[in-house]
Parts: structure tokens; C-alpha cells; sequence
């Protein structure tokens, strides 16, 4: 049986967030492919270092919802939500810095530090409270 069928899917996989994590993966790969050939020129050290950052996180956490997705059992939209939320709050306010210079919207990039962080410490929540069941 195809493990991304209609039907194993419904089983195996949580769909909405299997879907998060191909797109988040998906842009990551664009963004990291413009960044080193588009921008290559453009961007100053400081500004490539914020979008390799960027690129990083984003698929990273891509890679993670993707995983997330393939679990039987675990409750995981709420990490799911707080994962893909915080890596976009994360590596947005870091494209968007690399590109306009607009160094304010680095106050915003901790809060999707946060939530990636949260995401992290609710899953290792969920999976201690139910070892062994």
C-alpha cells in the first residue's frame, strides 16, 4: 500500500499538518535557492547571515511537522500550530530584515523563537505524561 495514499493517509498521517510542513519545506528550498543565487550580490554579510538563519529554522521546523505528521497517537496540533507558527513568525521577520534592513522587526523574531520553543517543550510534555501508554 502507497503510504501517502488517500487511504493509509487518513491512517498513518496527520494531513493538515503533513501539508504545513511539505509547503514550509518547499519555500524554504525556493528562499534558500533565491538567497544564494539572487541575492547573492545583494545582501551584505550581516543580511546572508540572517537569511541562512532563516532558511535553517524554516526547514528544520519543516522536517519536524513532517515527522509530527507520521505519528500515530500524539496529540499534535498544538506543537504542530505552535512549530509552524513560530517558524514563520521566525524566519519571516528575518527575510523581511535581510531585505528591507528594517533592523526593528528583530524585536518580533524572539516571539517566534518562542513559540518554536514551545512547540518543543509540548511535545517532550505530551510524550513524558503518556510514556508507556
Amino acid at each position: 500500500m502507497d503510504p501517502l495514499s488517500p487511504a493509509s493517509t487518513s491512517a498513518a498521517f496527520s494531513r493538515p499538518i503533513l501539508v504545513a510542513g511539505a509547503l514550509l519545506a518547499a519555500v524554504g528550498v525556493a528562499l534558500g535557492a533565491f538567497g544564494a543565487h539572487a541575492l547573492r550580490d545583494v545582501l551584505g554579510p550581516r543580511e546572508a547571515g540572517w537569511w541562512q538563519t532563516a532558511v535553517q529554522y524554516q526547514m528544520w521546523h519543516a522536517v519536524a511537522l513532517i515527522a509530527l505528521a507520521a505519528l500515530r497517537g500524539v496529540r499534535s496540533a498544538v506543537p504542530a500550530l505552535f512549530l509552524a507558527v513560530g517558524a514563520i513568525i521566525f524566519s519571516g521577520t528575518l527575510y523581511l530584515m535581510a531585505l528591507t534592513g528594517l533592523t526593528w522587526l528583530g524585536a518580533i523574531t524572539p516571539v517566534g523563537g518562542a513559540l518554536m520553543i514551545a512547540g518543543w517543550l509540548w511535545l517532550g510534555w505530551h510524550a513524558w505524561r503518556h510514556r508507556g501508554a
